[in-house]
């Protein structure tokens, strides 16, 4: 198995000269199987450079996975040119959204209207199917299962276990470890504490022994007081998660978008000393960055 980091930043596309080593591009993840299989990882403004480098394979069978529908996960969606050309077949998956009770398919063709892209959808020349999940319902493609795991952010966001023959990784999408929302004297603490414990303990154990976890580690903890509730990790919140999972190698991904390449450094390591963590190996994601195993 290996995976190719296409777009690592959160929020936003941030270009520029003091991006260009760990890369301004928004998430995207390209995963290739034992077996061959193309599966895609949120379809953020990375998804263009990688959508380059499969014009000469024709024809182009992809999977593309859907953490949540935010724009910095579906941005680059409409600039896949894999979808454009016939004999391709694409495959999107993601949540059904329960408040507007809407599929995938109905979420994602949304920016494709008149008023948003000048391209309709009935114009795409490639075959392209969408597939609604719902947490638990895993996904077989060749010799691979993705399994979507419920995480933590201000709409649904699947996090996706990809294990082949006995090799695994797991990428959170975004995600905000859950905290009790109540003070400590209100009547409904010990019973939402009860909760969030019992969510932050099936993630651990949907995660349990992966080879790779892929994390949202947005903010420092100094940062976080400021963003707390807004669906997002710290440094130190994802090398905890990792620990407790038992995960072999730790990516931090989602780079706040206004943090330097430099700054991004500083804040990483002096996260690293703040203890000793039982990780083997802890590295930030940059785009370019290929791991194989």
């Amino acid at each position: 198995m290996q995976v190719r980091f296409w777009g690592v930043r959160g929020s936003i596309a941030s270009p520029g000269p003091k991006t260009v080593r760990y890369g301004g591009n928004t998430t995207c993840i390209e995963v290739r199987t034992d077996d061959g299989q193309l599966i895609i990882l949120d379809a953020g403004t990375g998804i263009f450079p990688l959508s380059q480098t499969l014009l000469g394979d024709g024809p182009v069978r992809a999977h593309i996975f859907n953490t949540h529908s935010h724009w910095d996960h579906i941005q680059g969606l409409p600039f896949f040119i894999p979808l454009f050309i016939p004999g391709n077949h694409v495959t999107i998956y993601g949540a059904y959204d329960p408040i507007g009770q809407n599929s995938i398919e109905e979420i994602l063709t949304a920016q494709l209207q008149y008023r948003f892209f000048p391209i309709r959808e009935s114009e795409l020349n490639a075959n392209i199917d969408y597939t609604t999940l719902r947490e638990g319902e895993s996904v077989r493609i060749g010799e691979t299962t993705v399994t979507p795991v419920m995480m933590n952010h201000p709409v649904v966001n699947f996090g996706y276990r990809i294990s082949c023959n006995g090799k695994s990784m797991f990428f959170t999408g975004d995600h905000e470890p859950l905290y009790n929302i109540y003070d400590s004297d209100d009547d409904e603490f010990d019973m939402y504490q009860s909760l969030a414990d019992q969510k932050n303990d099936h993630i651990i154990e949907q995660i349990r022994g992966v080879d790779l976890l892929i994390t949202d580690s947005s903010y420092t903890e100094e940062e976080y007081p400021a963003k707390k509730g807004w669906g997002h990790g710290t440094f130190n919140s994802c090398m905890n998660l990792a620990e407790q999972a038992g995960a072999k190698h730790l990516l931090l991904t989602h780079h706040e978008p206004t943090r330097s390449d430099d700054a991004l450094e500083t804040v990483f390591k002096a996260s690293m000393q703040k203890r000793k963590y039982n990780i083997p190996e802890i590295d930030l994601a940059r785009e370019g960055l290929l791991i194989k195993w």
